[in-house]
């Protein structure tokens, strides 16, 4: 199912890998790490066991289905970049440009570049357009200055905002919830003890994948699968608090950037849906003790193939402080054999009789190897094909692994102060 392959960690020197029994040594922490984790009352792993709202979504979604040629969702940081990943994983890579639509076409504006709000207009018929307006608080001010302008724009088209809007909000003093409220616009609930950046199983993620004819009841399955594997006091079966040990560790031995690698043109949008993850949730400046520490792992985002030619080489023979994850998916479906054009030709006979898939996977291999002989230390998620199902459990996988990371920090990965500061001062200077 999704299985993790540590051992290049053992293989490379001891100052730069881990040995099984590093590894193991924090093992008798789980039941109290998991202890911590579920006093701080977050829902990032039980939103999805709400009946009552996947059954609201799946009716409201069947009640649109057929009227809508777009779904344009609003929203930036976690109320946008699960719902991307969701989207590149799970449909067809050149989707919106097929012709023969089952679905509607999705656009997610996560910037308020007016590049990207101008040009939206290029490809959408507002009359059969749907706008998803997701803010937890109700108030962000990118979003909220996003739906001024959609709004407008609909308004000006006499267009019933209960029909062309859906809110994706908080239930306590959200500007959007008494917007909703007085003009009858149709609202799901974010919870209150939800992140954003955790959110891409709740409301914030499943609505816009519903909608778009993503099977949310298979994605909630593999999320399950993993949660019963972090609710694990079992450290073998506990595949998130292996992975936040892992990094942990490597940290202290000086890898303070991850790098997330999959080799899968369906998994490129993962590696950013992480990188938030990451980032907002382990830099932190204090601990909960109050000390100045100063925290962090720094996320960075690869591809495999691409990124072969393109970050491989620093990460070979420069600064040997990064720790890479490599994402291996077993079925990249249907073979796409190579032809043999030029048999007589020896540079190239290495490719004869090997489809595009073998390609992929040799060429991780060799990757894999390639660091491992160079003392760069890394390991292999192996999931079996990039579905509803394993995208679920990966999404667990990692968040769970955060929320573990937090409590080996001692710091709370739940919050966010570094980010109000620049809040604070764009209002000041707008004002």
């Amino acid at each position: 199912m999704l299985n993790i392959n540590f051992e290049n960690l053992e293989k490379i020197d001891e100052r730069h890998g881990l040995s099984n029994e590093e590894i193991a040594s924090k093992s008798a922490q789980i039941a109290h790490y998991l202890e911590k984790i579920q006093a701080r009352n977050r829902a990032f792993y039980n939103v999805f066991d709400d009946a009552d709202l996947i059954t609201e979504i799946k009716e409201y979604g069947d009640s649109v289905k057929g009227k809508f040629e777009s779904v344009v969702v609003l929203g930036i940081g976690g109320s946008a970049l699960g719902t991307i990943c969701l989207e590149r994983s799970l449909k067809h890579i050149f989707g919106n440009e097929k012709p023969d639509k089952t679905n509607p076409k999705l656009y997610v504006l996560d910037n308020i570049d007016p590049n990207l709000i101008r040009e939206i207009d290029d490809v959408i018929n507002y009359e059969k357009t749907l706008f998803i307006v997701i803010s937890k608080s109700g108030k962000t001010p990118e979003t909220i200055a996003q739906y001024f302008y959609f709004r407008d724009k609909t308004d000006k088209k006499g267009l019933d905002p209960s029909k062309n809007f859906v809110f994706v909000t908080g239930m306590e003093n959200s500007f959007l919830r008494k917007i909703g409220e007085k003009e009858n616009i149709k609202m799901f609930e974010i919870p209150k003890n939800i992140s954003g950046r955790f959110s891409v199983l709740s409301a914030v993620g499943l609505v816009p994948a519903y909608l778009i004819g993503i099977n949310i009841d298979q994605l909630i399955e593999g999320a399950k699968y993993m949660r019963d594997k972090f609710l694990s006091e079992n450290f073998e079966e506990n595949t998130p608090f292996k992975v936040a040990v892992m990094q942990y560790l490597l940290d202290k031995k000086g890898k303070c950037m991850n790098v997330i690698m999959p080799y899968s043109q369906k998994l490129i949008r993962f590696s950013d849906w992480y990188r938030q993850l990451l980032a907002e949730s382990i830099g932190k400046a204090q601990n909960e003790n109050g000390d100045t520490v100063n925290v962090g792992i720094t996320p960075v985002s690869a591809l495999g193939a691409t990124d072969q030619h393109s970050q491989s080489q620093l990460y070979n023979e420069g600064p040997n402080n990064k720790f890479i994850i490599f994402i291996k998916v077993n079925d990249l479906g249907q073979e796409v054999e190579i032809p043999t054009l030029y048999p007589n030709e020896e540079n190239f006979s290495f490719l004869q009789g090997v489809s595009f898939n073998k390609l992929m996977h040799t060429e991780q291999q060799g990757t894999t190897e390639a660091f491992t002989r160079n003392n760069r230390p890394n390991i292999t998620l192996e999931l079996e094909k990039v579905d509803e199902y394993h995208l679920g459990a990966l999404f667990m996988l990692f968040e769970a692994s955060t929320a573990f990371l937090g409590e080996l920090y001692e710091i709370n990965a739940f919050n966010q102060p570094g980010v109000e500061l620049s809040k604070v001062i764009t209002r000041e200077l707008l004002s």
